[in-house]
């Protein structure tokens, strides 16, 4: 996808061409990402006002909108103006962290003018951002946290439904940290496998999920025969009338979710306060707390929330010298278990286990260099290639945030299909290792489809994308042949893995923001195998 300011510059040429008006969004650009645009990024604010007129005029009651008008009325200079604007987001539901962790760069010293002071005191609590669910095992589990200033941050978990503090399993207390944006991932072990609990957490000793106990459960053991749902998907603007999208996945209560790419869209390497300007945007949705609160989240990046559209970072883990930044900004962001190999080898990738399948999310940008036929770089191709040939898992998922397939777009310039000899060493390896149970992620594209990817003497290897989370824009179906496409609309992907009957079983489903089912997939584990149906693993 090209990136916002480039849509832009397109409106504003053909608008001078006499072929559209500037001010009047695209069929495929919403209202608030074009004043957004002009009011934040490109200094445009009398255009992006009026822009945000028309928009707010059909959702009134937006207060992402109503908090952008405010910060449009401060850059001209109308204060009271701003105000209102500021009070009557907060009525209509603008979480005060929102302002809080942005102020500074969209409102500037408006917000220490006493009348926002006192706004935003009244409103002011130490939990900024979170619980993150992540890193969670059988015995163990993560949260993630923001808060305001450097804080004492411990979690208290018990069984679900019991109250007895004879229960209460305590953490260690962990302090956020400035020089990691006043975050922290809070640590508690001694739970038992595939467990519900509840947990609450404290800053500075205080309770702050007093009123709603989330609750989470642990992951089940290997070989225990179990059910379970995992969610994934990319393509994640961030577009206010979207952001229902996280209520929807978390009403399915996945054990776990899958980020994969394209989280945020920043385009802005080397500008760690934009990058993270944009994280505290989603972080503040209500709606994506509650999702995040509850299921195990893992993330990786890909071009949009890593550098710019189709990024390619190259061999070096130096240069670009912004790499390393954005990696340490991600980082600061999510709960994953493991970022890469360490400070010798910068990068996102990691692997998971849930139960009896193993999950490798794998980092496509900082490495790419298609000159040296990688996408991997040597590290990650060693741990990938070494820890798949090692798994026990009935079923692998290799999670990336391009597609696999041959048939990629853009002629496979920004797919695996860049650097094929790479791609086909990991299917050599699944077949000459006779490495039952893979099935493919990708992400990127803007809509969801199938893929079945047919190489001699190994079973077939299906892909499941999905990239169209909460995007306007939409990618138009591939010209080749897929078992499944779809690009109208907004959702996300669906697996459920059933290890409970003789021939185990992951489904594909496409689930829209209604939470309507739109496509099912269903494969059986002897269909992905290389045993015969019935026999002995």
């Amino acid at each position: 996808m090209k990136p916002l300011v480039a849509v832009t510059a397109a409106l504003l040429a053909a608008a001078a061409a006499g072929k559209r008006d500037p001010l009047k969004p695209s069929p495929s650009q919403d209202g608030y990402l074009l004043a957004q645009k002009y009011i934040l990024a490109r200094d445009r604010t009398d255009d992006g006002m009026k822009v945000l007129a028309r928009y707010l005029a059909q959702r009134p009651d937006d207060w992402e909108g109503l908090y952008l008008q405010a910060a449009g009325f401060v850059r001209q200079g109308r204060s009271d103006q701003a105000l209102a604007a500021l009070v009557k987001a907060f009525k209509a539901g603008l979480p005060v962290e929102r302002v809080l962790t942005s102020a500074s760069e969209h409102l500037g010293t408006f917000v220490e003018t006493p009348e926002v002071k006192k706004l935003l005191a009244a409103r002011a609590k130490p939990l900024l951002h979170g619980p993150m669910l992540g890193r969670v095992t059988t015995r163990s589990a993560s949260l993630w946290v923001r808060t305001r200033g450097e804080q004492a941050v411990e979690v208290r978990v018990s069984p679900a439904g019991a109250r007895a503090s004879a229960t209460t399993i305590r953490s260690r207390p962990v302090r956020t940290r400035k020089d990691w944006d006043f975050t922290a991932v809070v640590t508690v072990t001694g739970l038992k496998p595939w467990t519900r609990y509840e947990y609450d957490v404290l800053v500075a000793g205080r309770s702050m999920l007093s009123t709603s106990r989330p609750a989470f459960r642990t992951f089940p053991a290997r070989g225990q025969k179990v059910k379970f749902q995992v969610g994934f998907g990319g393509g994640a603007r961030y577009v206010p009338a979207r952001e229902s999208m996280w209520s929807t996945i978390a009403g399915v209560h996945p054990l776990a979710f899958l980020f994969l790419g394209d989280n945020v869209y920043i385009d802005a390497p080397g500008k760690p306060d934009v990058q993270r300007a944009h994280y505290y945007r989603r972080q503040s949705r209500p709606e994506f707390r509650r999702l995040t609160a509850s299921s195990a989240i893992y993330a990786i990046y890909d071009d949009h929330d890593f550098g710019r559209n189709d990024t390619k970072g190259g061999r070096d883990p130096d240069k670009p010298a912004w790499k390393r930044q954005s990696l340490k900004v991600f980082a600061e962001n999510w709960a994953n278990p493991s970022y890469g190999g360490g400070d010798a080898h910068p990068g996102c990738w990691f692997q998971v286990s849930i139960g009896d399948v193993d999950v490798w999310m794998l980092d496509q940008r900082y490495y790419w260099d298609v000159k040296a036929g990688s996408i991997l770089g040597p590290a990650q191709k060693k741990w990938l290639l070494d820890s798949l040939a090692a798994s026990t898992a009935t079923f692998k998922v290799l999670a990336a945030g391009t597609l696999w397939t041959e048939h990629a777009d853009k002629k496979g310039a920004d797919s695996w299909e860049s650097v094929r000899a790479e791609r086909e060493a990991i299917f050599d390896l699944i077949r000459t290792r006779r490495i039952g149970g893979v099935i493919l992620l990708s992400a990127d594209r803007h809509r969801t489809e199938v893929w079945k990817i047919q190489r001699e003497g190994l079973y077939p290897l299906y892909e499941f994308e999905s990239s169209k989370l909460t995007n306007i824009h939409t990618h138009g179906g591939n010209k080749h042949k897929t078992l499944f496409t779809r690009s109208k609309g907004n959702f996300f992907g669906l697996l459920t893995f059933d290890t409970t009957p003789a021939d185990p079983t992951v489904t594909f489903q496409v689930v829209d923001v209604g939470g309507k089912v739109l496509h099912t997939h269903r494969i059986a584990l002897s269909e992905i195998s290389f045993r015969k149906k019935g026999a002995a693993k």
